[in-house]
Order: structure tokens, then C-alpha cells, then sequence
């Protein structure tokens, strides 16, 4: 993704079902019209990436916005080794994160256009793009992930909906196709990172497809100067890529000095003061957001988990209960949910939403993770020792988890598995004494 437009949430998801191009489908996509963008300054030096795919054969090509942002040149890579580069604008709409653009003349191979508009949860969905991290020296290996829809929902703009997905879009993915199982194209990949991934729904885009070149990428870099979505992307990119957050402040309190109604700028400055430890500063942003939109699920969920570390368990209920009454299939305010309602003792509620998001993502780890306390404090060790490990082998690897484990294999009365945990504590954790203490104290396995 040219631009990371995520606030990193509570936890983050994991990306898996990787699968290189070169897999065999039943259905093969025709990766041929998947095109890796790579934008350059005017000296030639790479800016970012992105993907896009090919609508029509003349060499009409749609992809996000923001990976055009700040770009003199763009270059397009196909997989077949072809290359082609961006020689006109044809629409762009930056609210909505979306670019049509002419290619040099040629005939170019196209994907189908679906009808999104009756989309169903738990339809098959599948992303195809170009991971950053793979792109070395103007080559790179598209890549095919999947996933199913959860359903259609707003984010920061009420009027704008967005694909939910399970799919996941890696970084550079921004501008790639979202295809159904008929390998039609129903989405634009947009932003990546969050519970879900997000997807614009192609039939915002459909009707300018046939529209004629309108202006030049030069014009489109003087109309970028002011334009505060401009702003908005570079900040976004500044504290996303470059982990720079001073530098992102600036970029949205300009935006704000300007336009105190927008909503992803106080979103995307909360982040900012979080990643600088400014947390109340972080706080007051995030209710600035829901002051303008009570109904944005992540700064919700995101507002939750502030009151949850704060311990304002209640405070935290309220905020993912909300957050889950605008969006049922939240998984990352499910999760966060039973997180809270563990440590209000609330189990059995626990339990039934920690599933329920299992259910809709059975590789969210930290799910796992907090079904496994949840069962842990029901005295439901098996099933406990399970999740936990799930969760283990998903990337979790917490302290408060080990201790578990071992209290579970020592019950058990499996002490090589319980010395196993100790061991890792004590990795994690060199001087705990009890740890030291407890690993002294079992009975031999030699």
C-alpha cells in the first residue's frame, strides 16, 4: 500500500492464506490485468507503491487514489513482464479513495466487473496485490489472498459504505481488485490493518470507466497543494510509514485549522498523540470523532480500549456494546468485549461473544487468547490449554498466558510441559523469583 490509512487497533490482525501467483485455482483470476503501480518523485526516486487492475482493454486502469499522491511519474508492472505507465487522469474522487487512469495506448487484458449491490455475509471474497516488502527494483510478485464478506458498513462518512472483509490486504495492496468466486471484481482494496480489511464497492466507480482523459498528472499534483484529503494522505503517510507522529500532527491540525468537521483527521490525530503517549490528548480526539460521528465502530472500539487500560471497566462495556450495536460483526470489538467482561468476572457472556468472533475470523489470535481466560476462570482447563495454544500458534506469546499453561499442566499433573512454561517465563522474565521458585519445587521428570 502506497499509504497506510490504518489506526493500528487494539490488536492488530494477523495476515495469513498467503498464497504466491502460481497457485491453481478451480477458477483461475486472470492476474495478467493486475498491474504493480510504482510512483516516483521528479528525480526517478520510488515513493511508494500500490496495485491496480485494468477495466477496459484501451488501458483503463482503476486504483486508490493515494497511491497517485505526490507522484511525477507512475510506472505499471503486469506479470507477465509487460510494463505501461500512467499517461493521463481520467476521474478521481479523494473522499472516496478512488483513481481511473489511462495507460499508455496498447490492448491490455481486463478483469470483469461484478454487481456488488447484493452482497451477503460470509460470501467468498479474494484480493489480489502487491506486497511493498516484495518490490525490489521495479519488480514485484503479485500476491492472492482470501477471505469471506461480513457485510456493508460506514466508517467515518455515513453517506460512504465500505465492503467488510475477512480477507486480508497486505501493505501495497491499495488499489488491487476484491473479486467474488466468479472472479468478477467487487471491490477496490482500501484500507488494510484494521479487525476487518475495507473495501470500496466497485459501483462507485463504475460509471466513469468510459469517460475520456480529463487532465494531466501534473495538474493533479497543483490541485494536490491544497487540497485537504491531500493532507489528510500524507499525514496518514507519515505516521503509518514513516512513524513519524510529530510530523503527522502538524499535517492534521492544518487540516483542522481549516476544516474543524473532519472526522478522519481527529480519528488519525488520536493515533498520533497514542503513538507519542499522549493518551489523553489521544482520548479527547477520539470523542471528537464521535461527537461528529457517533456511529464510526473503530473509534468506538478505539475509545474502549483506552477505558479498559484505564480501568473504567464499565466505561469500556459501554463503548464496545456500542460499537458492536452499529456493526454485529465487529470482531475486534467482540474480542474486546469479552476482554472486558473477563475482568468484570462476566465469563459465560464472555465466552459466547469470543466465539461469535472465532466464528466470523478463526485466525484472530487474540480471540483465542481471551476465550482461553475466559475458560481458565471457568475451570474448563482442556478447552482453555486449546485456545491458548491456538492463540500461541497464531503469534501470541504473553506472560499471564505462559503462568496459565503452567498452572493447567501442572493440575494435569504433566510436569515436563509444566517445566516447559516455567522455562519460557523465566526467558521472557530472566529475574522472577517465583518462577525460579516453582520450577525448583517440581517433582522430577528425569
Amino acid at each position: 500500500m502506497r499509504r497506510h490509512l490504518t489506526l493500528l487497533p487494539i490488536h492488530s490482525l494477523i495476515i495469513v492464506f498467503i498464497i504466491l501467483a502460481g497457485s491453481v485455482s478451480a477458477h483461475e483470476v486472470n492476474k495478467n490485468a493486475v498491474a504493480l503501480l510504482i510512483a516516483k518523485d521528479k528525480t526517478g526516486k520510488i515513493i511508494g507503491t500500490g496495485s491496480g487492475f485494468v477495466a477496459r482493454p484501451e488501458g483503463t486502469l482503476v486504483t486508490n487514489y493515494h497511491v497517485l499522491l505526490d507522484a511525477h511519474t507512475i510506472d505499471v508492472h503486469f506479470p507477465d513482464g509487460s510494463r505501461s505507465e500512467v499517461i493521463g487522469i481520467i476521474k478521481i474522487d479523494r473522499a472516496k479513495d478512488f483513481a481511473i487512469v489511462k495507460l499508455v495506448e496498447g490492448l491490455y487484458s481486463t478483469l470483469e466487473i461484478g454487481d456488488p449491490s447484493n452482497l451477503k455475509p460470509y460470501e467468498y471474497t479474494s484480493a489480489l496485490g502487491y506486497l511493498t516488502e516484495q518490490v525490489n527494483e521495479d519488480k514485484g510478485q503479485i500476491v492472492q489472498t482470501y477471505g469471506f464478506i461480513l457485510g456493508i458498513h460506514p466508517q467515518s462518512d455515513p453517506k460512504l459504505p465500505f465492503i467488510y472483509t475477512t480477507t486480508p490486504f497486505g501493505p501495497g495492496f491499495s488499489g488491487g481488485p476484491v473479486i467474488n468466486k466468479f472472479n468478477q471484481v467487487i471491490g477496490l482494496a482500501t484500507i488494510e490493518g484494521r479487525s476487518v480489511n475495507l473495501a470500496l464497492p466497485i459501483n462507485t466507480v463504475n460509471q466513469y470507466l468510459d469517460a475520456k482523459t480529463s487532465f494531466s498528472i501534473e495538474s493533479l499534483l497543483d490541485q494536490d497543494k491544497i487540497s485537504l484529503e491531500a493532507m489528510y494522505y500524507r499525514g496518514s503517510y507519515f505516521l503509518q510509514e514513516l512513524a513519524d507522529p510529530e510530523k503527522a500532527i502538524v499535517e492534521f491540525k492544518k487540516i483542522l485549522s481549516k476544516n474543524p468537521n473532519f472526522v478522519l483527521a481527529h480519528y488519525e490525530l488520536a493515533a498520533a498523540f497514542r503513538n507519542l503517549g499522549m493518551l489523553d490528548k489521544a482520548i479527547s480526539q477520539y470523542e471528537k470523532t464521535l461527537a461528529l460521528n457517533p456511529d464510526f465502530p473503530e473509534a468506538l472500539s478505539n475509545l474502549g480500549g483506552y477505558y479498559f487500560r484505564a480501568g473504567k471497566l464499565d466505561q469500556a462495556v459501554s463503548t464496545f456494546k456500542k460499537a458492536i450495536e452499529v456493526y454485529p460483526n465487529f470482531i475486534q470489538a467482540l474480542s474486546n468485549l469479552g476482554a472486558a467482561l473477563n475482568k468484570q468476572k462476566h465469563h459465560y457472556e464472555a465466552v459466547k461473544l469470543l466465539k461469535k468472533a472465532l466464528n466470523l475470523n478463526p485466525e484472530f489470535a487474540i480471540a483465542h487468547f481471551n476465550l482461553g481466560n475466559s475458560l481458565f476462570a471457568l475451570n474448563q482447563l482442556d478447552e482453555a490449554r486449546k485456545a491458548f495454544e491456538l492463540s500461541q500458534s497464531q503469534g501470541i506469546d504473553f506472560l499471564s498466558m505462559h503462568w496459565k499453561l503452567y498452572q493447567i499442566h501442572k493440575k494435569n499433573q504433566h510436569f515436563q510441559d509444566a517445566e516447559k512454561e516455567l522455562k519460557i517465563i523465566l526467558e521472557i522474565d530472566p529475574l522472577n523469583e517465583d518462577a525460579k521458585k516453582k520450577l525448583f519445587e517440581l517433582p522430577t521428570t528425569h
